[in-house]
């Protein structure tokens, strides 16, 4: 039983599976909408939004989380677009779109953006 057991494993061990995040969220920020399995968007969801929510207060130790977690180059589009567009929303800053299945292998699709 799954009881109390949060995430997903997508099929990979500890690091691949972060390593996929990190990608999945650098993408994520540099084209502000990408198109992914359903389950690795449901999985980005959390991620990329604890993000946005230390990348709307401009401060050092916030900048250094997210260099940490996803680089520079991605943390300073954050920080400098993204972020202040985001200052009065509380949260849902990413919006989940289902789309058909995919043709080789019938996985569910689906498209993750910022609103």
């Amino acid at each position: 039983m799954r009881h109390k057991k949060k995430g997903r494993k997508l099929g990979r061990k500890k690091n691949a599976r972060k390593g996929l995040l990190k990608a999945l969220a650098v993408s994520l920020v540099k084209s502000e909408k990408i198109k992914t399995t359903e389950a690795k968007a449901k999985e980005l969801r959390p991620f990329i939004e604890k993000l946005l929510t230390k990348a709307r207060e401009e401060k050092l130790s916030n900048r250094r989380l997210i260099i940490a977690k996803i680089g520079e180059a991605p943390a300073k589009k954050l920080f400098e677009k993204i972020g202040p567009k985001y200052k009065n929303r509380k949260g849902g800053y990413t919006r989940i779109i289902k789309l058909a299945r995919r043709q080789g292998d019938a996985s569910k699709m689906a498209v993750i953006e910022f609103v």
